[in-house]
């Protein structure tokens, strides 16, 4: 057994349209690939409409069990952009209009000659004692208070976002994965994957079978913070896959 400290985060998905399946979300995947890097492991994610609630019960159900808690979308110009004032809520804190963000705001709309709405300038209300996240894309920051980082739904604002943040949060050693594929049953190489994680401790072999063109085939993931175990596991596997008969490619398929 490892002693090795496990960062740990949650996500939280806000939106009626991610529910209704009128937007498909990306959000997820980009944030868990971007805490691998950071060394820390997405360990869950919820999703929950616009209703302040059950924003507010979910945070308070998730933001103490992990290092650190994201959310995604309601942080808008429009009505139904309420994840500001849940946060607040569930924070037991005020909301304020934030003097640096507001003038990000009025810099941003002012140099391209877009008016200064109200409903615009509404995106500089955040929870009472927050910092800001850079966003180069659209003008709006977003939001960093404790462990809870709240950010935009637009994906590639949030990528933004990441980047800004990237470094910025302590975590462990970043998570290293080699994929391989092959046109096996998965039920066929079962033994040989559980062996392989056995004879490499702190090695972790995802199983992902699918079915193309008439065939059934698997890609299997190996990921361990140790580069040479995730080698060791890699040429392991590939050996007893290919010993069964079956061509191996690296990468997957």
């Amino acid at each position: 057994m490892s002693d090795e400290r496990i960062w740990t985060a949650a996500v939280l998905v806000i939106g009626d349209e991610i529910l209704s399946g009128r937007t498909q979300d990306k959000n997820v995947t980009q944030i868990a690939t971007w805490l691998d890097v950071q060394g820390i492991r997405l360990r869950e994610v919820r999703i929950v409409p616009d209703v302040e609630e059950e924003i507010v019960e979910a945070l308070n159900a998730i933001r103490a069990r992990y290092d650190y808690v994201f959310t995604t979308g309601g942080i808008g110009p429009t009505h139904d952009d309420i994840t500001v004032d849940a946060v607040a809520k569930a924070l037991g804190v005020g909301v304020i209009i934030h003097p640096d963000a507001r003038a990000i705001l009025e810099r941003y709309y002012t140099g391209r000659g877009i008016e200064r709405t109200e409903a615009r300038l509404r995106m500089a209300r955040t929870p009472d004692g927050a910092e800001l996240i850079p966003n180069r894309m659209s003008g709006a920051p977003g939001i960093r208070i404790g462990n809870l980082f709240v950010m935009a739904g637009v994906p590639h604002i949030t990528a933004g976002m990441l980047d800004a943040l990237t470094g910025a949060l302590e975590g462990g050693a970043p998570l290293v994965a080699h994929t391989i594929g092959a046109w096996s049953p998965e039920s066929e190489v079962a033994d040989l994957l559980r062996q392989g994680e056995k004879d490499h401790p702190g090695v972790a072999i995802g199983s992902y079978p699918f079915f193309r063109d008439g065939k059934v085939g698997a890609n299997f993931v190996i990921r361990s913070t140790d580069a040479a175990r995730v080698a060791a596991c890699v040429a392991q596997v590939t050996a007893g896959i290919e010993a069964a008969g079956y061509t191996v490619t690296d990468g997957g398929i």
